[in-house]
């Protein structure tokens, strides 16, 4: 049977329209040589496109464009250097798991492997930081690749995905079709969880007298935080929510003991450590969580839930593996484990009275410094009050992304934005102006230190030009922070490299006003809350606020690298008091 023929067009225009038909609305990019063909296509397009000052603003914009509303998100470059300053944005979303669509052009198919001016093998370079990859020499080909890629983007375990380009294509005469279905051999995501793994994950919940719900990202991912809600308060087990879990369950809730992890509280730690049963949804059991593998949650059995299945056994065995979308997993675990409450139905008042009393006793806090400057955990403790849980935060890396985890008050899921795999300095700012293009009625806040912001802040020119209007809180220490906390604990204090002197230069007041932003300092305890007032007030241009706060401020609690979540510090040199709790 002869397949009809579409209309006839560029390969440049078939991209366009192929991105137009796959929904989208927003993409960041900055054109070049071997892209220019599809930028002129695009000055017509519905699409909205956002013309970042670097690639990687625009890569970690589509990131958190992505994060704050679920959908995919579309970064645009060109061939070479254009393409591999994508490179650290497509690893950063591989890590964690967001669904991402980059486009890039590349030399004319004539000239691929002859070192062709602004060339580079981008596939090759992101082969194993994409979930699939695309390199277009004909015409015909774009429309079904593009489909192709938002599919593998947005389904299973969602992560990034790369279509590469020829000049030459995008510059060819091709018909237009885009394909109306998407059947790709080999990838059939699972999302029904089998039968009896339910019924399994179910009997051991009613036999487990030390469960915990250890809630990863994946839950956000699946939409399934309401579910979760379900499901917890079925078991009544404590909860637990890691890094990239935040806002998944209210931090209100009488059942959330807190994020898990090298610098989780105290209560959700040693509930990990402790328990017979890790209730393990959409987490990866990485190093950061478990500390030193060996001694991770040694007596308890694991049932591991996720639609990934490479990631089931990969670092912790499962006694029970479900394979499939959380949302369904947990709508189908719901009835299992009330059949299985009928026949017995645990007692978890004495591991209650054990979590709550370590809940209570260590709570995560700091101490104000003793020479009056600003505590950097109070900052962000009075932006999370005056700002309020319907905001976006997002955090760079460091201590100041810790310290977010840990002070602002999460009540809901996308209000939390990091980078949590990777580490990636320098994602905050145009993560958040992604955020703030995907929730314009939404309040963001970036909450940066100032190493990370001095490394993409010329997005805030981008912010100021398109009328996207962030707020930026810069917890200025003049150090890079959590090296120098290492430093502090592990070199004697020998300092190398880690002071900024951020407070001498830039002037990030003067620096905000030359990019078009306003900018504000607060540099005493008592004008914090008016300072973010004012912050708050100003909504027609972005605002970068210079907290000057102390700059020996630790994060705590803290598990050393490499150690057992056993060796917890509250403080250095401080451990929990175990002899006065009955573990």
């Amino acid at each position: 049977m002869s397949r009809e023929l579409g209309p006839a067009m560029s390969g440049a225009s078939s991209l366009v329209k192929s991105l137009e038909a796959a929904g989208v609305e927003v993409m960041f990019g900055i054109p070049g040589g071997a892209i220019l063909p599809a930028y002129d296509p695009i000055f017509d397009s519905s699409i909205r496109h956002i013309l970042v000052r670097h690639e990687q603003g625009a890569g970690h914009a589509a990131t958190g464009y992505a994060q704050a509303t679920g959908r995919t998100g579309v970064c645009i470059a060109t061939s070479g250097p254009g393409a591999t300053n994508l490179v650290t944005p497509l690893a950063d979303a591989a890590m964690d798991s967001v669904p991402l669509v980059a486009i890039t052009g590349q030399v004319p198919s004539a000239a691929i492997g002859t070192d062709a001016f602004q060339e580079a093998d981008i596939r090759g370079v992101t082969m194993p930081i994409t979930k699939h990859n695309y390199l277009i020499t004909d015409p015909a080909d774009i429309p079904r690749a593009i489909a192709e890629a938002f599919h593998i983007a947005s389904t299973g375990r969602p992560g990034p995905v790369l279509v590469d380009i020829a000049k030459d294509a995008l510059q060819a005469m091709t018909n237009f079709t885009y394909p109306s279905k998407i059947s790709l051999a080999g990838y059939k995501p699972q999302v029904e969880p089998e039968d009896q793994a339910i019924r399994d994950a179910a009997a051991l919940i009613a036999q487990s007298t030390k469960p915990v719900l250890f809630v990863g990202g994946g839950v956000i991912k699946a939409e399934a935080h309401k579910e979760l809600m379900r499901l917890a308060e079925l078991t009544g087990a404590p909860v637990v929510t890691t890094l990239m879990a935040r806002g998944a369950f209210p931090d209100s809730h009488r059942l959330h003991l807190g994020m898990p992890g090298m610098h989780g509280t105290v209560a959700a730690v040693t509930a990990l450590q402790k328990s017979d049963l890790l209730i393990t949804l959409g987490a990866r059991f990485d190093d950061r969580v478990t500390g030193k593998l060996s001694s991770f949650a040694v007596n308890a059995k694991v049932i591991h839930a996720d639609i990934d299945p490479a990631e089931i056994g990969k670092n912790r065995y499962a006694d029970v593996a479900v394979i499939g979308d959380l949302k369904h997993i947990m709508k189908a675990l719901i009835p299992a484990i009330q059949n299985e409450f009928k026949k017995s139905h645990p007692d978890l008042v004495p591991w209650w009275k054990q979590m709550g009393s370590l809940r209570a006793t260590y709570p995560v806090g700091y101490t104000a410094p003793e020479n009056g400057e600003i505590a950097p955990q109070y900052v962000i403790e009075r932006i999370s009050d005056i700002s309020g849980p319907d905001s976006i935060y997002v955090a760079g890396v460091g201590q100041h992304q810790m310290w977010a985890s840990q002070f602002v008050k999460f009540e809901k899921p996308r209000t939390w934005l990091n980078s949590g795999g990777l580490g990636t300095m320098g994602y905050a700012v145009p993560a958040a102006m992604g955020a703030k293009v995907g929730k314009p009625d939404k309040t963001v806040w970036a909450i940066d230190g100032d190493g990370c912001f001095q490394m993409t802040n010329q997005e805030l020119v981008t912010c100021a030009l398109n009328n996207i209007p962030i707020k930026i809180a810069i917890i200025n220490n003049e150090s890079l922070g959590m090296v120098r906390q290492w430093q502090t604990m592990f070199y004697e204090g020998r300092y190398s490299n880690t002071s900024l002197e951020s407070k001498r230069v830039p002037d990030f007041v003067k620096l905000a006003d030359a990019m078009g932003c306003a900018g504000l300092r607060c540099e005493r305890t008592e004008d914090v809350d008016a300072v973010i007032k004012e912050a708050m007030s100003i909504n027609d241009q972005p605002v970068v606020v210079d907290f000057r706060v102390f700059k020996d401020a630790m994060v705590w609690p803290m598990v050393a690298a490499g150690t057992s979540n056993d060796e917890i510090m509250i403080a250095r040199g401080l451990a929990p008091d175990w002899d006065s709790q009955e573990l």
